[in-house]
């Protein structure tokens, strides 16, 4: 997909864009490889998506109680047999009173969630990706998004997981489908100070 000649300033018109900040937690932030990085490059987007009016969305993990999980994870004794706390589940970075967080118990953010009728219905056309972890909740959101028609792009120094090589792995399947660009980048075609 980079080898595309693009004008990254008109993919990502504030008015039709949305920032999804995914599974920004302190339990996973905490796990990352590259977390103080990871955080730096995720404040500075999110002060840029701001100042240029670009709407947010969080989402956050809410595991189901154990007896409604899917009987997939149940059996791959994912989530299932883990207690959180409060603190666990906690974002790491604050909304803002107009921003929306999204809870949700699936690694889409279009499965078991409004998300795509809020996009549609404020008129976003372009997804950008930021959160934990690469390899699971950011690309499976940005393939179901580019599968119902939206343009997903990933902000790879503002993604991350604690597995650093599928971290890359992931990364370098993206970059085969879908634009994937620097914070710096978007900082830029926003045309904002941070």
């Amino acid at each position: 997909m980079q080898s595309v000649k693009v004008n990254l300033r008109q993919l990502v018109t504030p008015s039709k864009t949305i920032l999804v900040v995914w599974d920004v937690q302190r339990m996973l932030v905490n796990s990352i490889f590259n977390r103080e990085e990871f955080l730096k490059n995720l404040n500075l987007l999110l002060r840029a998506a701001r100042a240029a009016r670009v709407k947010i969305v969080f989402t956050r993990i809410s595991p189901l109680p154990p007896q409604y999980q899917s009987p997939v994870l149940r059996v791959l004794n994912r989530w299932g047999n883990m207690r959180f706390t409060a603190s666990d589940l906690a974002l790491a970075v604050n909304p803002m009173r107009n921003e929306v967080v999204i809870d949700k118990s699936t690694t889409s953010i279009f499965i078991g969630t409004n998300f795509e009728y809020m996009a549609r219905n404020v008129g976003a056309t372009t997804l950008i990706f930021t959160g934990i972890a690469t390899e699971i909740g950011v690309e499976s959101s940005a393939r179901d998004a580019y599968n119902r028609g939206f343009l997903p792009i990933i902000v790879e120094d503002a993604v991350s997981s604690s597995d650093r090589e599928a971290h890359e792995r992931s990364l370098a399947n993206m970059r085969k489908l879908f634009l994937v660009v620097k914070t710096q980048d978007l900082i830029n075609a926003w045309g904002v100070r941070v």
